[in-house]
């Protein structure tokens, strides 16, 4: 984990490289995210966990309200951002647009992680313009740290197993 605090711990000025985690749901993507916000916490860092659903509603939200520049400023001044679970529902083309706005403002300038269930070139199931989801795909890929959790889902033990092994 701390290869990828390095990662988040650039200096102003410095390039801020990416970190996608892509993998199948229950591998550990979300885990790792949270563990690096709370590692960036711990620094000092002024930090934004949200799901991609939760980030281009409250972006709808504020553009519906006249407060997208004031929202969009929120987000630009986060020292690291987490868009957990970009895949799971797709997105309507506006909401694809609003999101690109905070991926593009963010890019080599600031941290960010982004977890995924879809491998890249599966992208286009949840953003249906294809020119936005190359040019986003574009953004987040560029000089990033991909972490592949792959497909074996992180078990943990029922309390149920536990008991009847105890019994044994």
């Amino acid at each position: 984990m701390e290869h990828y605090l390095d990662v988040l711990s650039h200096k102003p000025g410095a390039f801020a490289e990416p970190i996608l985690s892509v993998g199948d749901a229950g591998t550990g993507k979300t885990h790792l995210a949270t563990g690096l916000c709370v590692a960036a916490c711990r620094q000092r860092r002024q930090v934004r966990f949200t799901t991609a659903t939760a980030l281009v509603n409250e972006l709808a939200e504020a553009a519906h309200a006249n407060q997208l520049s004031r929202a969009l400023g929120r987000w630009e001044r986060l020292d690291l951002i987490c868009v957990d679970a970009l895949g799971y529902v797709p997105l309507a083309e506006t909401a694809c647009e609003l999101m690109f706005q905070v991926i593009a403002d963010r890019a080599e300038k600031a941290a960010m992680i982004v977890t995924t269930n879809l491998p890249f070139s599966e992208w286009s199931q949840v953003i249906p313009n294809p020119r936005l989801c190359k040019a986003l795909i574009d953004r987040l890929t560029d000089r990033a740290r991909i972490i592949a959790t792959g497909a074996e889902l992180l078990s943990v033990p029922s309390h149920h197993g536990a008991a009847q092994a105890g019994k044994s």
